[in-house]
């Protein structure tokens, strides 16, 4: 059974930073796609970060580019979630999520219509698993 367990959400002050870890079972992190997703209140799930070994893609979504970043570590079975200079607008629940289904995407993103990334990150994209989710608040 594939599990995924988000840890590390919490109160911060605007400005500050925060990582999240995602503790992944049931699969091996061999070939995977993986990625982060948040929903504040009142909003849609929205897309954050991204990274695929079946076709090489990765994403990663502007209102976090350059002060996100996403990391695996496969001894650990777990992927991170660094969040630097955090505004109010980050509040909100944040998820891993994973889709072995878009592991048949193999091309590389250059020739490929849709990369892994992209489809597993599509708004309203229908996602085989999710963690439960980590709150995470920033205040001033």
């Amino acid at each position: 059974e594939v599990q995924l367990v988000e840890s590390g959400g919490g109160l911060v002050r605007v400005g500050g930073s925060l990582r999240l870890s995602c503790a992944a079972s049931g699969f091996t992190f061999d070939d995977y796609a993986i990625a982060w997703f948040r929903q504040a209140p009142g909003k849609e799930r929205e897309g954050l970060l991204c990274t695929s070994t079946s076709d090489g893609s990765s994403y990663t979504a502007d209102s976090v580019k350059g002060r996100f970043t996403m990391s695996v570590d496969k001894a650990r079975s777990t992927v991170y979630l660094q969040m630097n200079n955090l505004k109010e607008e980050d509040t909100a629940v944040y998820y891993c999520a994973t889709d072995f289904r878009v592991l048949r995407i193999r091309r590389p993103p250059s020739v490929s219509p849709r990369s892994a990334c992209v489809t597993l990150t599509f708004p309203r994209a229908d996602v085989e698993h999710w963690g439960q989710g980590t709150l995470v608040t920033v205040s001033s």
